[in-house]
């Protein structure tokens, strides 16, 4: 029974952060009565501190009336995991997060947490450690996990942030396409491109599309395909 909403990103422009999603997570959470949230701040943006980080995260759960604990305060964190209520993985550095998440011996509490049942919320990396493994992160090696397996909280992996070429453009550089297509060159499993103020609403077996964007599906060896809100990913 899984209870999640997988984001590409925590705040589109000209908004404030979360602020998008506030709506559907204040009926979301206000329904499941939960009241406390634990965050996950590890793949720290920018390097913020995980303090400065889940401040950030708590003035907008504030707004909802609902607390957050950052996981990095608790003695244990594996048994914060456990007795959570509701979880959310912030955005940052992917590789950053799966090292400490790894380290700490996470990933499989996470993983049995989300099958429970418990709400879980990702943003950008957040997100990502959803899939299967995070070979379509966009996010420099800045450190190197013990593994990038993740959650396999879903079938798929993610990419967050997916940009479409520009047209005119003058960078010369791989589009995000093309990465794509070179993972798969080694990977068979499918690719959702996520846009930014798209987000995935899992409820048990139903993984459908919501925002005001299409996504963008990838498999191995077929022209990629856009659906449009209101799929089921679990098709994939």
């Amino acid at each position: 029974m899984r209870n999640m909403i997988i984001a590409s990103t925590s705040t589109i422009y000209g908004s404030e952060y979360l602020e998008y999603l506030t709506p559907v997570l204040s009926e979301r959470l206000k329904g499941l009565g939960i009241s406390e949230v634990i965050f996950i701040p590890y793949a720290r943006p920018g390097g913020i501190s995980h303090d400065d980080y889940s401040n950030k995260a708590g003035l907008a759960f504030a707004k909802m009336n609902i607390t957050i604990k950052g996981i990095h305060t608790f003695e244990n964190p594996i048994q914060a995991i456990e007795n959570a209520q509701a979880i959310f993985t912030g955005g940052g550095n992917s590789f950053q997060l799966v090292k400490m998440l790894h380290d700490l011996e996470l990933m499989m509490p996470l993983r049995r947490a989300i099958y429970s049942g418990v709400f879980y919320l990702g943003t950008s990396a957040g997100s990502n450690i959803c899939g299967l493994n995070i070979r379509t992160t966009n996010d420099m090696p800045i450190v190197q996990p013990k593994s990038f397996k993740a959650t396999g909280a879903i079938a798929y992996n993610i990419n967050a942030h997916y940009q479409d070429p520009i047209k005119d453009d003058m960078h010369m550089g791989e589009t995000r396409e093309q990465r794509i297509q070179e993972f798969h060159i080694y990977n068979h499993l499918p690719v959702v491109g996520l846009r930014e103020g798209s987000y995935i609403n899992i409820n048990d077996t139903s993984e459908i599309l919501e925002g005001p964007h299409h996504a963008r599906v990838f498999k191995p060896n077929q022209p990629a395909i856009e659906v449009a809100p209101g799929f089921d990913f679990a098709v994939l």
